[in-house]
């Protein structure tokens, strides 16, 4: 009889200390050591004294013009067949027949057949055939006809 009241002693006690810790478990605490991770040092920052060299921009880039917000600023943009883009141009607006050079602000757009060239400082970017502008007072509009569709941004000179 001794042996089953010490089993049902230690049962009563074993389930107990489950209940409790069951009820306490948010009272115990980990405790996490410090890792440390050795890392590379890093180079060191450029001094203000020296020039950074910059390499020139160049490549194709149908959206040249957009880029530029010191010189031009996009207002309007139209995508679809070339006769629903066409009926998109501004009213009064004229085309510009190459070989010309447009000038805003800083920038330069050298129109040569159905191609151009932008160029800013020492940035010359090209907008691919078939490229088409116009002008109207105080609007360019580029017309860029693909073999799929046609688009049409409209630009403002920027206000200085």
């Amino acid at each position: 009889m001794m042996r089953y009241l010490l089993l049902s002693a230690v049962i009563v006690v074993g389930v107990a200390v489950i209940v409790a810790g069951w009820v306490n478990r948010d009272l115990i605490r980990i405790k996490i050591a410090s890792v440390y991770a050795h890392v590379s040092p890093k180079p060191a920052a450029p001094s203000s004294n020296q020039g950074s060299a910059t390499a020139p921009l160049s490549g194709d880039a149908t959206w040249a013009l957009s880029a530029l917000p010191e010189c031009l600023t996009q207002v309007s943009e139209s995508n679809g067949s070339p006769a629903y883009v066409r009926r998109h141009l501004p009213a009064g607006i004229a085309r510009v027949e190459p070989p010309a050079t447009l000038v805003y602000a800083d920038c330069s757009i050298h129109i040569i057949g159905d191609e151009a060239f932008v160029q800013r400082g020492l940035d010359r970017l090209r907008i691919p055939p078939h490229a088409e502008f116009y002008r109207a007072r105080g609007l360019l509009a580029l017309v860029r006809e693909t073999a799929a569709n046609a688009e049409l941004r409209v630009y403002e000179p920027a206000q200085r």
